[in-house]
């Protein structure tokens, strides 16, 4: 798909300037997201097909730190993941900074038209109430998004599958329902490390790792939205093909 090349100055100069502060994007993202503009949008392209370990060997960057800065991004609004497959690798459409929905001043876009519009989810914070903190709890329906344990209304919580203090948002695609235990467990572990940890400890077996690796994928990509203002029904179930 072929697209005017934007001014790269001017891009460079939003990334730099307005992006990099507003999404908290860390060194990774940037090299990631940088690499990934160059060889899509300053090259005519707004959609880039590439493989984690290409992508990590042409950027200069570790496999992990390519794999986790892909999800963040995915899950900023500053790629849009369109097919993800074993052989082929993902298929994202890259977007310019000015092309990117961020919340200026923290506001949060409220009523009917969170119902109606899946744009405006991007917009909430989801720790803000306890109505939207239960429409994450209906979404993962009442499961732990790890473990799979069933959950109890007093024995639940929220986990960041991105920690905070590693720039995590509020956002539906980075929180999930989630046990104590394991929310005391993964503590800054990367959610993809620890779901192979509770493979290696059994409880998971390897057909639910896979179904779990998915879901995350499905998580970023903004597939897994709750419903606000009305009874919460997941709009693909979680790590479905």
């Amino acid at each position: 798909m072929k697209n005017n090349k934007p001014d790269a100055a001017l891009v460079w100069k939003q990334l730099e300037d307005d992006l990099t502060p507003q999404l908290r994007l860390n060194l990774g993202d940037r090299v990631v997201y940088a690499h990934l503009l160059r060889h899509s949008r300053l090259a005519g392209n707004t959609q880039l097909r590439f493989s984690i370990r290409r992508l990590a060997l042409d950027a200069h960057v570790s496999h992990t730190s390519a794999r986790q800065a892909v999800r963040r991004l995915i899950a900023k609004g500053a790629l849009r993941l369109i097919e993800r497959t074993p052989a082929a690798g993902h298929l994202v459409e890259v977007r310019l900074p000015n092309e990117i929905p961020v919340v200026p001043g923290g506001t949060v876009t409220t009523g009917p038209a969170l119902r109606s519009s899946p744009a405006s989810l991007e917009l909430v914070n989801f720790l803000q109430s306890p109505a939207r903190r239960e429409a994450i709890h209906a979404r993962d329906r009442g499961l732990c998004f790890y473990c799979l344990t069933r959950l109890t209304p007093t024995a639940r919580c929220l986990d960041h599958v991105l920690p905070a203090a590693r720039g995590g948002t509020n956002s539906y695609r980075n929180l999930v329902s989630c046990c104590v235990e394991c929310n005391e467990r993964k503590g800054l572990t990367a959610a993809e490390d620890f779901l192979r940890s509770l493979c290696r400890q059994r409880r998971l077996t390897s057909a639910e790792l896979d179904a779990r690796l998915r879901a995350l994928d499905a998580l970023a990509a903004g597939e897994l939205r709750p419903i606000l203002g009305s009874p919460a029904v997941v709009i693909r179930n979680q790590g479905e093909s």
